[in-house]
């Protein structure tokens, strides 16, 4: 039997929506949604608040802009339960930050390809103009959960089989040591906040509403010799980024 959802006043539909956010925020506030606990479904929050499920939808919309949860489509509407704390250092290594962290950290290589330099990529790597370089997208996990989404550019040919080796090893750090680099070091980080590119904002599951902090850097091996140029996109709801410059 089809269920009828009554039409609300505009004025009264806005109303009703902020106050439907803001009783779940405390009932989660007070514990009774606990981290990565799943919410109940619209439809049983539409009858709790004698709403219709537009105006549930739209309340839970605004918590998931603020970040207090994550809708996942075909699933369901879960509370944010993820958050730590990285570094960035000299020595920045995204597997140890993880550790440190506490969290069980992954690499994915979600797309290579090879191509020619931007005027970005070819002055931060140091090459001439339009030389050849590996570009790899690295989705990095924390504990099964997005936490970085990043692009990475290497000189070719130097780098020629890196991305095998990331594959290989899941670490950059690992397929580094396997082409001859045995240690490198952190030249620069920028670090911007900003909304998120669809695609970005994909990758995280999250809402290009949302921001990301957009880290800019530059690793170098011992001689001094760019070997790495990325772009990395951090969940702005899930990492606190520390700058240690000592480490």
């Amino acid at each position: 039997m089809r269920t009828e959802e009554r039409d609300e006043p505009t004025q009264e539909r806005e109303s009703v929506w902020a106050s439907i956010a803001e009783q779940l925020t405390q009932d989660i506030a007070s514990g009774q949604h606990p981290p990565g606990a799943r919410l109940p479904t619209e439809h049983s929050l539409a009858q709790r608040f004698g709403a219709n499920r537009h105006t549930v939808r739209r309340a839970l919309s605004s918590l998931a802009a603020r970040g207090v949860v994550r809708m996942v489509q075909g699933s369901g509407t879960y509370v944010e339960d993820f958050a730590m704390d990285m570094v960035l250092g000299r020595r920045t290594r995204l597997s140890a930050s993880l550790s440190l962290a506490g969290v069980d950290g992954t690499l994915q290589v979600t797309a290579r390809l090879h191509l020619r330099a931007t005027a970005e990529i070819a002055h931060a790597l140091e090459l001439p103009a339009r030389s050849r370089v590996l570009q790899l997208d690295v989705l990095g996990q924390g504990n099964g959960r997005p936490v970085l989404f990043s692009q990475r550019w290497f000189p070719l040919p130097r780098f020629d089989g890196l991305a095998d080796a990331v594959e290989q090893t899941g670490s950059i750090t690992r397929a580094f040591a396997a082409l001859g680099v045995m240690d490198y070091t952190r030249r620069e980080s920028r670090i911007a906040a900003q909304l998120p590119h669809e695609r970005v904002a994909q990758a995280l599951l999250q809402p290009v509403q949302r921001p990301v902090l957009q880290v800019n850097s530059v690793n170098v091996d011992v001689q001094g010799v760019p070997i790495e140029y990325a772009v990395a996109w951090f969940a702005g709801d899930r990492i606190t980024l520390t700058v240690q410059h000592d480490v």
